[in-house]
């Protein structure tokens, strides 16, 4: 369905545009009334995309992305234990005697 548009949507699309463009100029002025606090918010600006980048991009590589394995859910974790609450690694050493006596390893 088309309708006519009216005088004062026309007044309004224009005046959008001219305040956009008076918008612009005053923010041009006030970038070279201050240029030093205009190039320290694009360097502030710079370091926040920045760090959001690769902060992105270490989420999404170790957790967004599946493993790069054919059975991901396979993957065990093997911890010696003293109690319920210490965990340690378990040792080169000791891991090789786990690895020889258990064909599953």
């Amino acid at each position: 369905m088309n309708r006519a548009v009216a005088p004062s949507d026309k007044r309004r699309e224009s005046g959008d545009m001219d305040r956009f463009w008076q918008d612009l100029r005053y923010a041009l002025r006030a970038v070279r009334m201050r240029p030093g606090f205009s190039v320290f918010a694009a360097m502030l600006l710079g370091l926040g995309i920045g760090a959001n980048t690769s902060i992105f991009s270490m989420v999404n590589a170790v957790l967004l992305r599946p493993l790069d394995m054919k059975e991901p859910d396979r993957i065990v974790s093997i911890w010696e234990s003293r109690s319920e609450s210490e965990r340690f690694p378990v040792s080169i050493p000791d891991f090789q005697d786990l690895q020889a006596r258990n064909r599953s390893l």
